[in-house]
């Protein structure tokens, strides 16, 4: 019932129609001239509410062409059709409500997205603060809850279970489960640790626990993927904007028939006949509804987009250009082995050797760093399990561009450049290892001063990334291409493997720009001279070649912003939701690229199902209309059903049949 009435209360007019047609039915035989009254008040509120819309529409710059409705209903009046003039009325009103209801059902997977934004947030009271630490939790009396949009950087924060992480900051408790579904998409939770950086939209899902705020709700992760979110709403793709000036010429035609028939019949019915199944719905609604419910599918794929325009793009991309490191492979190089110097392999095992390495580099802030320390953790569990102690660095300092040092057990471990490592030993080369492949790197390790071993890293393909090149040229896009800063022989390895010829390698971020700036340039698709006469009036071509750039968004702003769709893929945990992107993956899944590009091309396929069908209809009816074939009641009825199955058409975008 509480939905009912918050139906209703979205479409009063609908109600008031209903209402009104109730009271003809009662009043048409005993007080006839009293029901006419009626629906000429109802028409005379009607023509006031359209005409205000109308003028709504111009202003905000959209083809305002509900005259074809105004001047229906005044001809129905007119002739004395009354009913046909209730049943134009009813349309309209009827046309809104369907409208709210498919706007409403394709917006359903971003509208979650945005109900669940954090809203409030439990903040420890300062005077309070110092006593508390992450293993003592505070009392309820200890902290007030405020308006999230009220926290200050700093704030200490109490997190109850089932709640959402307000804003962005730092794990003060020793440990805490997340459920990251709202940010990624992820379906399993994740264990965060002391220290760990947490986003804001995450949902606790163990105890209490105490957060430190590192930036205000304005800035933080979840208020980006919402600003993401609104944009796409409030936006209006190119194809969309189309169908609004499609509208124009076709009420021209429904005019021209309706005279027509009027002049050769001599009866100013059959005027009214023909513009009562005249409806312009397919274009000013189903096109529309058809992008946003491809928004929504979009957002369950896990991709967020900043405008409707992406969608149309999406689905007409012809070169995808790919960074390597970070989207084509994974985020961080991987271990893939350990060389022991001679010297040194009898006094220390390979395990032990990559976990003092590992409790090391955690400290460090260098590239390699994450990829060791990962290993060493690796190695750390399984000694664990087998009673082993954690190795635990201590003293540990770290000098920029050479290497990390720190005490463990007392003995000095350095892991680094082989000349950092070895205190400047000449004596000691990298020639005392088997030469480097071209596509891998290495830190060196010391252990009180002797070289000890060699980690051997280098980049890796995602599991999926050799799958999605396929599932993409599967979909028809040949002009795939790797660019990349990294050296040719490195790129080409990896090129190789995921299925990519076309590699671009030594590159600097102006330069990845200036490449996929003058690609489309150089391999333009034809364009036809329909689209150059339309492009004059939408702004721009609807076949020109497209560009997509794919990267992790870290370091590929200006690249991103250069292509005609720059889209940056993330786990959900980093900023790489940039300005610079059009759309998001969110769930760190390459693989989410063509199933998008699946789901656009279907989008618009059933907009333009839904437009022509629509639109075709109504025109077999304008014609049957002026032959005297169809009533006017009957044909306002009619246009009704039309409208109907346009819309309910354009909503089957949100079916997931890609």
């Amino acid at each position: 019932m509480k939905k009912i009435l918050s139906f209703a209360s979205k479409v009063p007019m609908l109600w008031l129609v209903l209402a009104c047609g109730l009271a003809m039915g009662l009043l048409w035989r005993p007080h006839q001239v009293i029901a006419q009254w009626v629906v000429t008040i109802l028409v005379a509120i009607s023509l006031i509410d359209t005409l205000r819309g109308m003028i709504d529409d111009v202003r905000h710059g959209h083809v305002g062409v509900d005259i074809l409705a105004v001047v229906a209903i005044l001809s129905t009046l007119a002739v004395k059709q009354y009913w046909a003039s209730w049943a134009v009325v009813l349309m309209l009103y009827s046309g809104d409500a369907i409208e709210q209801y498919a706007n409403n059902k394709a917006q359903g997977n971003l509208t979650l997205l945005v109900e669940a934004a954090p809203q409030v947030a439990h903040v420890v009271d300062g005077g309070r603060e110092a006593r508390i630490d992450g293993h003592s939790l505070p009392e309820e009396s200890d902290w007030k809850t405020v308006p999230v949009a009220q926290v200050a950087l700093d704030d200490l924060l109490v997190v109850k279970p089932g709640e959402t992480v307000p804003v962005d900051g730092e794990m003060v408790s020793p440990s805490a489960t997340l459920d990251l579904s709202t940010i990624n998409g992820e379906p399993m939770p994740r264990q965060f640790y002391e220290g760990s950086q947490i986003m804001s939209g995450a949902v606790n899902g163990s105890g209490t626990f105490l957060m430190r705020a590192r930036q205000l709700s304005r800035d933080s992760q979840y208020q980006r993927i919402l600003n993401l979110v609104r944009s796409a709403q409030s936006s209006r793709a190119t194809v969309v904007k189309t169908a609004d000036l499609m509208a124009v010429p076709f009420t021209v035609l429904a005019f021209i028939i309706a005279c027509v028939a009027w002049i050769i019949s001599g009866e100013p019915t059959r005027f009214a006949q023909v513009l009562v199944l005249a409806t312009p719905c397919p274009l000013l609604i189903a096109a529309p509804v058809a992008y946003m419910a491809g928004s929504g599918r979009l957002a369950k794929a896990g991709l967020l987009i900043k405008t409707q325009d992406v969608i149309e793009n999406l689905g007409r991309v012809s070169h995808i250009f790919f960074d390597k490191t970070g989207t084509l492979t994974v985020k961080r190089p991987q271990v893939t082995h350990v060389d022991m110097a001679d010297q040194q392999s009898a006094e220390w095992e390979t395990g032990q050797v990559l976990a003092m390495a590992g409790a090391v580099e955690s400290y460090s802030v260098h590239i390699l760093a994450n990829g060791i320390t990962a290993a060493g953790n690796r190695v750390e569990e399984g000694r664990t399990r087998q009673g082993d102690a954690r190795f635990k660095a201590q003293d540990v300092q770290e000098e920029a561009g050479n290497g990390v040092r720190g005490l463990i057990d007392g003995h000095t471990v350095r892991v680094g450049r082989m000349a950092y490592v070895s205190g400047g030993d000449p004596a000691v080369s990298e020639s005392a290892f088997a030469p480097l492949a071209p596509d891998e790197m290495a830190a060196y390790v010391s252990i009180d001063g002797d070289v000890t071993a060699r980690i051997v890293m280098k980049d890796v393909p995602r599991d999926d990334a050799a799958q999605t090149i396929a599932d993409l040229h599967a979909l028809g896009i040949e002009r795939l291409s790797m660019v990349t800063g990294d050296k040719e022989e490195s790129a080409r390895v990896i090129a190789d493997q995921v299925g990519i010829s076309d590699v671009h390698a030594g590159l600097f971020p102006e330069d990845k720009a200036d490449l996929i700036a003058e690609a489309a340039k150089a391999e333009p698709n034809r364009e036809p001279w329909w689209d150059r006469w339309l492009s004059k009036f939408v702004g721009e071509s609807i076949t020109r070649s497209i560009t997509l750039m794919v990267g992790d968004g870290v370091n590929d702003a200006p690249v991103l912003a250069a292509a005609d769709v720059g889209m940056a893929i993330t786990d959900g945990t980093t900023t790489a939701a940039s300005e610079s992107a059009q759309a998001v993956i969110m769930n760190d899944d390459i693989a989410s690229l063509p199933r998008s590009i699946a789901i656009a091309r279907r989008t618009k396929r059933v907009m333009l199902q839904a437009v022509l069908a629509g639109l075709s209809l109504a025109t077999v009816g304008m014609l049957c209309a002026a032959f005297d074939l169809i009533p006017v009641v009957v044909g306002a009825f009619m246009q009704e059903a039309i409208d109907v199955v346009s819309i309910l058409w354009a909503l089957t975008a949100l079916l997931d049949r890609d």
